[in-house]
């Protein structure tokens, strides 16, 4: 069983201040694995008391870049010396197939820690100029302050070490929120942070919903709010920091568009977008879930990518052989198979999968993987982000309008282009307003910066740009001569 009976306040384990549990229950098995405590507003404001002491008072943001980078270092060496453990523990927690746990939950981790340890290595903490009266400039980079960090369920570690990092890079302090999802993943880093030995009140973890994430946001002692989730979610925390002038970083939904180029040859790209679309069983913000073929070999392509999906595996998460595995919860299981419902609803042309649990499952939060053809850009399948393993795929004439559609969405965080030739996919991919765009695959790059555009959010993570938003910039002029 998964059971915490304390919360991680300050460093150090404590009782929460309510007796509120929050279950984990088996999204395969539907069974109670265990519980947590929920935190409160009370617990936050304990945390945030201990993270504002530890900043002001303590030796952690005045500390040498070094010695932070050494405690860094060795949260990494107590992670990845736990990674079968911590894979099979999200498979457990929130149902990810343990092959994706094992390569892009917590592997993934284990390089991006690798890669901001790289960045801060060379980062430039301090450096001197010429000013411009010809008298020497210092400008420093000093942490922002108390850092408020909130995390989703769907990749709890990773999204979590993208922040939580450069933030004690800088010499921040930090108060986590994991997703009510996924609490017990978000205590376990409580246990890896006390391995790694860092001062008292540095770090606090506190498992909580929606509320206690708001009370958070909000609290006058926390200088920098940095979230990832969705994007009406993350809307109401811009609105929130933006009225006490509060700094934040947003990382929000998208609905990339894969762009097949008419010289691609549709069986490797359907096998590329296996990984690139369904990754996570489609539970993932940077998949290829809109798919956008040429029309004279559109026939091809869906045919392709029919025969990719309607081939995966789909059952227990714990079972390495399965490619697919269960929705997080119940409601993101009905709401995927809403949006399956709503696809025929709108005229699209049901391929592979539909609604209803997967054959042979009569447990579990399930959903068929789904493939739709003959889809417009128009429709609500094609513009709302659906989470889950549906893909659109939509007819295009000409790279000018494959672009144009590309570019038609709220959205804006990664994409893809799949061609014969990379030189000229690297031209079209520049015309794409994305922050990310992959040729012939989508793999994150952990030494190059990350995030997207227009609602897709605010501010960029991964290499040295992922330790700029956890500082703040100071000229100090010296005297002339």
């Amino acid at each position: 069983m998964l059971e915490y009976k304390e919360l991680y306040v300050g460093g150090r384990w404590a009782a929460p201040a309510s007796d509120r549990r929050i279950r984990v229950v088996s999204p395969h098995s539907e069974q109670p694995l265990g519980s947590t405590p929920e935190a409160t507003e009370q617990d936050v404001d304990r945390a945030v008391e201990a993270a504002c002491r530890a900043f002001d008072d303590g030796p952690w943001s005045r500390a040498d870049p070094a010695e932070r980078l050494a405690a860094v270092q060795r949260f990494a060496a107590a992670y990845l010396a736990r990674q079968e453990e911590l894979a099979e523990l999200i498979s457990t927690e929130m149902g990810a197939p343990l092959w994706f746990s094992h390569v892009g939950q917590v592997g993934a981790t284990a390089m991006a820690l690798e890669a901001f340890v790289e960045a801060a290595d060379g980062y430039p903490w301090e450096e001197r100029r010429v000013g411009s009266f010809g008298s020497p400039v210092v400008v420093r980079r000093e942490p922002a302050g108390v850092v408020g960090v909130i995390t989703p369920w769907n990749v709890p570690h990773f999204v979590t070490l993208a922040k939580l990092v450069p933030a004690l890079l800088a010499g921040c302090t930090v108060v986590l929120k994991p997703a009510p999802e996924t609490p017990a993943s978000g205590l376990v880093l409580g246990e890896i942070l006390d391995e790694a030995g860092l001062p008292e009140g540095v770090v606090s973890v506190l498992p909580a919903g929606r509320e206690v994430g708001e009370h958070l946001v909000t609290h006058p002692g926390v200088d920098k709010v940095a979230f990832t989730g969705s994007t009406a979610a993350g809307r109401r925390i811009a609105a929130l920091c933006g009225h006490d002038l509060r700094r934040v970083t947003l990382e929000l939904g998208g609905k990339s568009a894969a762009i097949v180029l008419d010289d691609a040859d549709p069986g490797e790209v359907a096998q590329g977008l296996q990984m690139a679309s369904l990754m996570n069983s489609g539970q993932a913000c940077i998949a290829q879930s809109r798919i956008l073929a040429p029309r004279a070999r559109y026939a091809e392509v869906v045919d392709a990518i029919a025969a990719m999906v309607d081939g995966l595996t789909v059952g227990d998460p714990l079972d390495m052989a399965n490619y697919i595995g269960p929705m997080v919860a119940r409601r993101q299981q009905e709401r995927v198979g809403s949006y399956i419902e709503l696809g025929e609803q709108e005229g699209a042309r049901l391929v592979v999968g539909g609604p209803g649990m997967p054959d042979g499952l009569d447990t579990g939060w399930y959903v068929r993987p789904t493939v739709f053809a003959d889809v417009d850009n128009g429709m609500r399948i094609a513009r709302e982000e659906i989470f889950g393993p549906v893909l659109c795929v939509i007819p295009y004439d000409g790279e000018d309008e494959a672009v144009r559609i590309a570019n038609d969405s709220e959205y804006g965080l990664a994409g893809t282009v799949w061609t014969a030739d990379v030189e000229h996919g690297v031209d079209v991919a520049r015309r794409v307003r994305t922050g990310t765009v992959g040729i012939n695959q989508y793999l994150l790059d952990f030494n190059s910066p990350f995030g997207g555009f227009k609602a897709s959010g605010i501010g960029r993570e991964f290499g040295p740009e992922g330790i700029d938003g956890y500082v703040e910039l100071k000229s100090v002029a010296l005297p002339m001569g």
